[in-house]
């Protein structure tokens, strides 16, 4: 009972008979509290581990994936330089069908009128050998 008058006063004894200021109960619960609050810590130090890790492996996806992008779109690209490059070389081809076919009709009517001259002078041969 001599305890009560100390524990009005703030004072109280501690399991090894020191004189404290704080009750023990509330040293206790102050100490549970600490403990969770160090376990606390530390599973958050453990969450931020593991979401670092997440964060650099998403930023290595990230970034890979836009590599392939770039490639995806160098070979687009690409695909689109060969369209253009096949169009035109399929308009010069085009081009020179035309030309050719135009010398061709050019070769053709100068063959029908060589063939005229021929035939006009085989006539000619042959009327010049019969009237001898």
């Amino acid at each position: 009972m001599a305890n009560d008058p100390l524990a009005e006063a703030g004072f109280h004894f501690d399991d090894l008979n020191k004189l404290r200021v704080l009750d023990p109960e509330v040293g206790q619960k102050t100490s549970e509290l600490k403990e969770e609050c160090k376990d606390f810590v530390d599973k958050i130090g453990e969450f931020q581990k593991i979401v670092g890790g997440l964060i650099e492996l998403v930023d290595e996806l990230a970034k890979e994936a836009e590599t392939e992008k770039m490639k995806a779109i160098g070979a687009r690209n690409l695909l689109k330089s060969v369209a253009k490059q096949r169009d035109a070389q399929q308009q010069q081809l085009q081009a020179l069908i035309s030309e050719k076919e135009m010398q061709l009709e050019r070769y053709r009517i100068e063959y029908d009128a060589l063939s005229k001259v021929e035939a006009e002078q085989n006539e000619f041969i042959d009327q010049f050998i019969l009237q001898k």
